[in-house]
């Protein structure tokens, strides 16, 4: 796995912030498509799907190929799996933070059955 610098997360942070986005990848996920076939479904117009494509291609989350008079776009995951090891982090805190929690319930509820 290649690591993408702090811009670079920020980037995929920042493109992923976006529903019409975030409902383009989950199309992606299913098949290549084109920006006009990604506009389809939000009502927008061809050149605002071309602008949140753009986004999501600054941050590497999607490549542009010319198929004819046609740009079809496909995703590529990699920014993604990176943005989730980074999130990881931060469940991993979480979740020592929530079992020590839970210990010190369990903890406080042994010592009220022995009183």
């Amino acid at each position: 796995m290649v690591e993408r610098t702090a811009e670079q997360l920020d980037d995929v942070f920042r493109a992923l912030a976006h529903p019409a986005r975030r409902q383009m990848l989950r199309t992606l996920a299913r098949e290549p498509t084109s920006i006009s076939d990604l506009a389809r479904p939000h009502r927008m117009s061809l050149a605002a799907a071309a602008k949140h494509v753009h986004v999501l291609e600054s941050a590497g989350l999607v490549r542009l190929t010319l198929s004819g008079r046609t740009r079809m776009c496909r995703i590529d995951a990699e920014p993604l799996s990176e943005a989730y090891e980074w999130i990881r982090t931060y469940e991993r805190l979480w979740s020592r933070r929530l079992d020590a929690l839970e210990a010190l319930f369990a903890n406080d509820d042994d010592e009220e059955e022995d009183s």
